[in-house]
Order: structure tokens, then C-alpha cells, then sequence
């Protein structure tokens, strides 16, 4: 079988990372012919070439949108494949586009990662919409299979939109199974941190506020955040108005996530929305307990009590109670941690993830 990937590449997140740990997991099967188109050079692009895969670069940041499905269909007639595998909304478009002009016998699927965010400028809102429903129109008529990563995503789409409940079907996203990191941190303070794009549906703002909850309890809890992005300098201003600089580091973009999730004792996400986030599932695989607000598909990876908790209200001081109990309680914090990375290592690996896909492929293709 010949799969050819598509998506974005502009940035390196969750998106990203799955699809990178995706390509990976699949390379075990020895039927499997794979292949990537992304829209941008950078991170994933070099990953993707660093695992050998075969890499074509259309550049959305030197071409049109007619020249990008020109460019996308003469790589598809190239390459030839049985399934084009696409990621969000304008690499679908893209797709379709593609097959329909060359070969309709190929299959199309795509993965979807969450909810459409909200647009706050009007006429990108408004493109924005025009795309959302032509993508809607694409995936229900061209499209053999939708994979969503979460019941709770699923849901959603059969609720909001005129799915089929036998078109969509869920796929937890997966990751890589890490060593125990059992060395006694060198420091004397308990670390808790967060990661992922600094957008609104993140909602930091919110993180900022726990730290200010439980700061003023302890001076021997630090918070840092990964990541970058536009609501950089309103976290910030908080940060400061706060009077927690002190407690509470912005680390911008870090390229090894590795040692980032290995320092930490505790991971907190505090999402509005989340489809089933790659960073928790990165937390939990080192071996870490997790606090997260219980939105989206955050309780189909995270059992309350077990791994961490969920929290339902959005009051930091809930959050912060939270962050203090297992601050207080070593024995629950690791025990937790541990948990996590049990569940991870039975239900949500690199290599589940890709089975699941293959097998989807087989049935797509063969059946």
C-alpha cells in the first residue's frame, strides 16, 4: 500500500508531533510505502527527512492557492498512492482537490484534532467560514473515512454536523513509551509546567492566576511554560502585575520537550477545549501526574483520581488546591505518575496508535 501524508508543517505542535510519531509508527509495517507533502519548510520537515521518509515541499509561503493544488497534483500523479492522509482543514481541501482532477480511485481520509478555534478578526472569520463549510461538504461526499481523535471529538461532529455514525471513527493519538527518570532532581523547589501554542483556547491567562493562588501558600513551587505565540506579552503583563516572576518562567520555544517534561513533578493544562493533546500524553509517558480541566476528550485519557484530577469549574483556586495537595504529598504524586505511565504504555503508545491505522488503510484499500 502507498500513503501519502499531508499537512501544514508551519509550526511545530500537537498537529505536528503527531503526525511525526504517526509516520514513525508505521514504518514497522513492511507493506506500508509511505510518503509526506507539507506546506512549509522547517521542524517537521526535517524530522520527517530524518526518518526517511520521501519528502515534497509545497510552498504556501511562495505560491497561490491554485499554484499549491497544481504543485500538489503533480505529486500525487507522481507518486501514485492507494490513500491520501490529510490533517486539517485546508490540507483536505487540497487533497480532494488533487485526487479529483487525477485519479478518483484514490482514497481519501483525514484526522481531525479538535474543534475549529475562534476567528476574531472579521474578514479572516469570515474566510475562515467559507472554508470550514467546504471542508464539511468535502469530508462528507469525498471522503471514505473522518478519524477523530477523541469520543468526545466524534460526538461533537455527529452532533454538529451531517456525519454518518459509520463515517467517523475514533483513533487515540499515541506516543513514545520513555525510561523512568528516577534521579532525585537537582533542586530544591517543586516544578509544575505547561507546554503548547500560547493561543486563547489555551487559556495561560488561567495558569497565571493559579500560580498567583498557590504562591501565596509557598515559596518552594516554581512554574514554567513552553511555547510560543501571540498571547505571549498578555501573560506576561500578568505575570508581572502578579509580582510572580519570580515563580513563574516563560521558556519560549524549547527544541528538546524531553528534558522540559523529565524536570517537572507535576503537568497542569488548563485548554478551554482539547481534542486528546499530545503534550498530556507526553507528561503521562515520563511519568508524571496530571491536572487539566476537564474539557474535551481530557477524561478519556486522564482517570480522576488515578492519574492526577480534573477539574470542572474554571476557579484557580480549585486548580490551585490541586497543585498544593500533591506538592504536600510526594507518596500521591509518584504513585499518580506512575499510573499515568501505565496507562500510556497499555492504551495509548506510539505503536497502538499506528497499528490502528494500518489496519484502517488495509480495510480501506483492500476491503
Amino acid at each position: 500500500m502507498r500513503i501519502c501524508h499531508i499537512t501544514s508543517g508551519d509550526q511545530w505542535a500537537g498537529v505536528e508531533v503527531m503526525y511525526h510519531r504517526l509516520l514513525k509508527g508505521l514504518q514497522r509495517f513492511n507493506n506500508l510505502e509511505q510518503s509526506a507533502i507539507l506546506f512549509n519548510e522547517g521542524k517537521l520537515a526535517e524530522m520527517v527527512r530524518n526518518i526517511g521518509i520521501p519528502l515534497w515541499i509545497v510552498d504556501e509561503t511562495r505560491m497561490n492557492f491554485f499554484e499549491m493544488v497544481k504543485n500538489v497534483q503533480n505529486i500525487i500523479k507522481e507518486i501514485s498512492p492507494d490513500v491520501v492522509h490529510s490533517h486539517r482543514t485546508k490540507e483536505n481541501i487540497l487533497a480532494y482537490l488533487a485526487v479529483y482532477f487525477n485519479n478518483k480511485n484514490i482514497s481519501l481520509i483525514a484526522t481531525q484534532h479538535g474543534m475549529p478555534e475562534p476567528i476574531l478578526f472579521k474578514v479572516k472569520k469570515m474566510k475562515n467560514y467559507i472554508l470550514s463549510k467546504y471542508n464539511d461538504f468535502v469530508l462528507l461526499k469525498y471522503f471514505k473515512c473522518v478519524i477523530a481523535v477523541s469520543e468526545d471529538l466524534r460526538c461533537n461532529f455527529l452532533q454538529k454536523y451531517d456525519f454518518s455514525d459509520d463515517k467517523i471513527k475514533v483513533i487515540y493519538n499515541g506516543t513514545e513509551i520513555y525510561p523512568y527518570n528516577y534521579l532525585e532532581k537537582e533542586k530544591n523547589y517543586f516544578l509544575i509546567g505547561s507546554a503548547g501554542r500560547l493561543f486563547p483556547v489555551k487559556d495561560y491567562p488561567l495558569l497565571v492566576e493559579i500560580a498567583h493562588e498557590v504562591l501565596k501558600k509557598t515559596d518552594k513551587i516554581r512554574f514554567e511554560l513552553a511555547g510560543d505565540g501571540p498571547e505571549k506579552e498578555r501573560i506576561n503583563a500578568m505575570i508581572y502585575q502578579y509580582k510572580i516572576e519570580n515563580g513563574f518562567i516563560l521558556r519560549g520555544f524549547i527544541e528538546n520537550m524531553q528534558a522540559f517534561y523529565q524536570k517537572l513533578d507535576l503537568y497542569i493544562t488548563t485548554s478551554k477545549h482539547e481534542g486528546f493533546p499530545m503534550s498530556v500524553l507526553e507528561a503521562m509517558a515520563n511519568g508524571l501526574p496530571i491536572i487539566a480541566a476537564n474539557t474535551g476528550g481530557m477524561k478519556e485519557i486522564v482517570n480522576d483520581g488515578l492519574h492526577g484530577y480534573l477539574v470542572d469549574d474554571r476557579n484557580p483556586k480549585s486548580f490551585a488546591e490541586k497543585c498544593l495537595k500533591l506538592y504536600r504529598d510526594k507518596d500521591l504524586s509518584v504513585k499518580m505518575g506512575a499510573a499515568s505511565k501505565n496507562e500510556i504504555t497499555e492504551k495509548f503508545s506510539l505503536y497502538t496508535m499506528a497499528e490502528k491505522y494500518h489496519n484502517l488503510y488495509i480495510n480501506i484499500v483492500y476491503v
